[in-house]
C-alpha cells in the first residue's frame, strides 16, 4: 500500500502541473506573434519523447545507473512480453487523441471555462471506475458528481443579452467547437484513466516502464496525426514551426503531466486524481480572470 506522504504529494504537484499547464496552454494558443503559430500535434508528438527519455533516465536510476540492467528490462518487458505491451496501444491512442482535443478546446475556450466542463471527466472516470474495475460508491460521492454535473451545466448556460447577440455570434461556432472537444476528451480520459490504472496496478512492474510502453505507442500515433492533418505545413516549415520559449514550457508540462498522472493512479486512484484537479479550477479562474483576462464571469441581474 502506498504511503500517505507519497499520495498526497504526488496529488499536490498534480494541481500545480495541471494549473500551470491550462494557463500557458491557453496563452501559447491566443498569443499574436510575427510568424506561423505552432503546431499542436507537433506539441504532442514532442512531449511524448520527452516523456520517454524522462522515463528511461527513471529506469536507470532505479538501476543505479547500469545501462546494462537497463537494457535488460527493457528487452524482458517490452520485446519479451508483446501482449502486455500491445495492451498499451488502447490508453496510449486514446491519450494521444485526448492530448490533440485539449489544443482544440483551449484555442477556443477560455481557461475558466475548459478547467470546469473538462471535470465532467470525473463523472465519466467513476463510471468506468464501477464497471471496470468493480469500485463502490457512497451516497455521498454520487451527491458531489450530481453537482459537478449541474455545474458544469450552469457554466455553459447561455447568458448572452439581446444587445450582445450580434457581437457575440462569430465566437458561437468557435465556443460549440471548444465546448465538444472537452466532451470528447472526458470521455476518452475516464477510459483510458481507469483502463491504464486497472494495467498498473494488476503488475509489479515498474510505473516508468510502463509509461516507456505507452510513450512508445504514443509516440507513433502522434507522428501519424501529425503526418495526416498536418504533414503539408511540416514539409513546408518544419515541425518546429512558431516554436518559442512559452511553447517549449507547455510541451515540458505536458510531459511532465504524464508522469505525474502515471505516479497519481500508482499511488492513489482516479477519482481522488479528477478531486484533486478540480482544485486548480479556482487558481485558474483567479488567473485567467486577473492576469490572462480573457475570462468574464456571468453577472446576474436581479
Amino acid at each position: 500500500m502506498a504511503s500517505p506522504r507519497l499520495k498526497y504529494l504526488s496529488l499536490g504537484v498534480l494541481v500545480f502541473q495541471t494549473t500551470s499547464l491550462v494557463l500557458t496552454m491557453r496563452y501559447s494558443r491566443t498569443l499574436q506573434g510575427d510568424g506561423p503559430r505552432y503546431l499542436a500535434s507537433s506539441a504532442v508528438v514532442v512531449a511524448e519523447l520527452m516523456k520517454i527519455v524522462a522515463c528511461l533516465l527513471l529506469v536507470l536510476k532505479e538501476h543505479n545507473y547500469s545501462l546494462r540492467a537497463l537494457n535488460s528490462i527493457l528487452r524482458q518487458e517490452i520485446l519479451h512480453k508483446p501482449i502486455d505491451t500491445l495492451k498499451l496501444a488502447v490508453p496510449s491512442g486514446i491519450y494521444t487523441l485526448q492530448n490533440n482535443l485539449l489544443y482544440v478546446a483551449l484555442s477556443n475556450l477560455d481557461a475558466a471555462t475548459y478547467q470546469v466542463t473538462y471535470q465532467l471527466k470525473i463523472l465519466t472516470t467513476a463510471l468506468f471506475s464501477v464497471s471496470m474495475l468493480g469500485r463502490r460508491l457512497g451516497v455521498y460521492q454520487w451527491l458531489s458528481l450530481l453537482i459537478l454535473m449541474a455545474g458544469v451545466a450552469l457554466v455553459q448556460w447561455p447568458s448572452e443579452t439581446p444587445g450582445a447577440k450580434e457581437t457575440e455570434a462569430p465566437a458561437t461556432g468557435s465556443q460549440f467547437v471548444g465546448v465538444a472537444a472537452v466532451l470528447v476528451a472526458c470521455c476518452s480520459s475516464g477510459f483510458a484513466g481507469v483502463y491504464f490504472e486497472k494495467i498498473l496496478k494488476e503488475s509489479k512492474q515498474s510505473v516508468w516502464v510502463r509509461n516507456i510502453q505507452l510513450g512508445l505507442f504514443g509516440l507513433v500515433f502522434g507522428l501519424l496525426g501529425m503526418l495526416a492533418y498536418d504533414g503539408e505545413r511540416v514539409s513546408e516549415s518544419g515541425m518546429f514551426q512558431g516554436y518559442n520559449g512559452i511553447t517549449w514550457t507547455v510541451v515540458a508540462l505536458q510531459a511532465l503531466g504524464g508522469l505525474v498522472i502515471a505516479a497519481v493512479i500508482k499511488y492513489a486512484d482516479n477519482i481522488l486524481k479528477g478531486f484533486a484537479t478540480s482544485l486548480s479550477i479556482i487558481l485558474s479562474t483567479l488567473i485567467s480572470y486577473f492576469l490572462l483576462q480573457d475570462f468574464d464571469p456571468t453577472r446576474l441581474d436581479c
